[in-house]
């Protein structure tokens, strides 16, 4: 169980590290709130193709909790990519892709703070090392601009998108027992339609941008990878070995972030990119070493 979760989460950050990059290369070629109402249309059309017929089945069943589905497509599908993209205006994928690595670290401490869940000592200093890599390269390598409170607009949408995804993960302990496609379809529906109002207000402002060619490729691939195959692999990754220990494998989004950003993008590596990167990757092998020890003294 555990070597399959490892590679449903493994394709899931490497799929979320090619969203940074699309996010990036986006810009100038759609518009980012555009472009979330288009990414979750897309995929709302694709996931409806394949199951209908299992959503009719399960609509009994997803009724009484639609509230709950239609605040979890907002948060985690729409709300996420909405300041994900926004941060693209203003800083580097690069950058965006190793602050993912603060979503384990929120995860612990929303799962703590509201589910009281026990994190061991080996998974706090895991999350430590995150949380240096996170604040070295949202300070891009001066911490004393942290100080300054100078911090760069885009850093910091990309940490409230940070806090957004970990408040979903969280919350993932509830969804109800239906099938995967019945789930994302709900949640997809929820994400292209509360994401509307932001294109409009954007259009308002005279900064919509209707995607070109370029931009269509990026709703595409964000649209299939990210939208569709890496949600239901998280989820799976999940419910396989818990939320605090699948959260950290989202440390690894730096590293296929970083790789894309310097292959696709050609984006400058500084010395405390690949800093934060040997972080993330001492954070999650400690963390993940010492929850796998601590599930296996209680099975004993």
């Amino acid at each position: 169980m555990h070597r399959a979760a490892y590679v449903l989460l493994l394709l899931t950050t490497m799929f979320w590290g090619g969203n940074a990059v699309a996010g990036k290369m986006a810009v100038g070629h759609v518009s980012p709130m555009l472009f979330v109402v288009l990414r979750w249309t897309v995929a709302f059309g694709l996931l409806y193709l394949i199951g209908h017929r299992q959503f009719r089945a399960d609509w009994a069943a997803i009724r009484p909790r639609l509230a709950y589905l239609s605040a979890m497509g907002f948060f985690g599908f729409a709300a996420f990519n909405l300041a994900l993209y926004g941060a693209f205006l203003y800083t580097s994928a690069v950058n965006g892709s190793i602050e993912h690595a603060g979503i384990p670290m929120a995860i612990f401490a929303l799962n703590f703070l509201i589910f009281r869940q026990r994190v061991f000592a080996g998974q706090i200093f895991g999350f430590l090392l995150t949380f240096v890599g996170v604040v070295l390269t949202a300070a891009h390598g001066d911490l004393g601009g942290l100080l300054r409170l100078d911090l760069n607009r885009g850093d910091a949408l990309v940490l409230v998108a940070v806090l957004v995804y970990a408040g979903y993960t969280v919350f993932l302990r509830y969804r109800p027992a239906i099938h995967w496609q019945s789930y994302m379809i709900v949640l997809s529906a929820a994400a292209c339609l509360t994401s509307v109002p932001f294109a409009i207000a954007e259009h308002a402002a005279g900064a919509l941008i209707w995607p070109d060619a370029t931009g269509w490729g990026c709703v595409a691939y964000t649209a299939i990878f990210p939208s569709l195959l890496s949600q239901v692999f998280y989820m799976r990754g999940v419910e396989m070995i818990g939320a605090n220990r699948a959260g950290l494998f989202i440390n690894l989004v730096p590293i296929f972030g970083t790789l894309l950003s310097l292959m696709v993008l050609g984006e400058m590596l500084h010395g405390y990119h690949v800093v934060a990167i040997a972080l993330a990757f001492a954070g999650i092998a400690i963390a993940e070493w010492s929850g796998r020890r601590r599930a296996a003294a209680d099975a004993g």
